[in-house]
């Protein structure tokens, strides 16, 4: 079961790889003014694929083997992490597709996404590594930093709903792109619960 485990692990932290780069990818596009969905696309299709794979190999792996104890726990946390990853994907490829809904967002203020895109691709980076070496502190981080993108989605959205006189596409882009990052932090930190689960068997309180 070893080696079935080993397999499960890379083929997750390849996934951890292929998120990370889509969700920055993407940021970067929308700050740019460039339109990369097919790009952005093509990887989140990747990274559902890659979603179904781990599923099918962490069932045969409880069918054939069934472990217990932590060996299950990490089996589980596989298949949930994986389909965090697989939602990294799927909330990048809808941050690209704002480009192509709004068309030109040049005029826009990016600072607030900016910010807000910094911090979920910290977080994205905080989780897989703890992730990877199951650290409990580490993981523990991601909470306080998930805070910090909602507190910046739900302060762009007051700052908006109090000047109504502003950019009408600026301000409905902006909020769509800061829901999805916020989307994204959530995951991230679901990743980072995770790690508890693996360690010790306990579950994180959800908000």
């Amino acid at each position: 079961m070893d080696i079935g485990l080993e397999r499960l692990r890379n083929m997750v932290l390849d996934m951890a790889d292929l998120s990370e780069k889509t969700v920055s990818t993407s940021i970067d596009a929308y700050v740019q003014g460039k339109d990369l969905r097919e790009r952005i696309y093509a990887w989140s299709e990747q990274l559902r694929m890659l979603q179904d794979e781990v599923s099918e190999l962490a069932v045969e792996l409880i069918a054939r083997y069934q472990p217990v104890a932590s060996d299950l726990r990490f089996i589980k946390s596989c298949m949930e992490v994986a389909y965090g990853f697989s939602r990294f994907g799927r909330y990048a490829h809808d941050i690209s597709d704002v480009l192509g809904i709004f068309g030109d967002l040049s005029k826009c203020d990016k600072t607030t996404i900016e910010q807000a895109g910094d911090q979920a691709k910290n977080m994205i980076r905080v989780s897989i590594k703890a992730f990877t070496e199951r650290n409990v502190e580490l993981a523990s981080k991601l909470k306080k930093m998930d805070d910090v993108v909602d507190n910046t989605y739900l302060g762009f959205v007051k700052n908006s709903a109090s000047n109504p006189l502003g950019d009408l596409k600026c301000t409905v882009s902006g909020t769509l792109i800061l829901r999805y990052l916020e989307r994204i932090a959530d995951h991230a930190t679901y990743v980072g619960e995770s790690v508890l689960y693996i360690v010790s068997g306990e579950r994180a309180a959800r908000k």
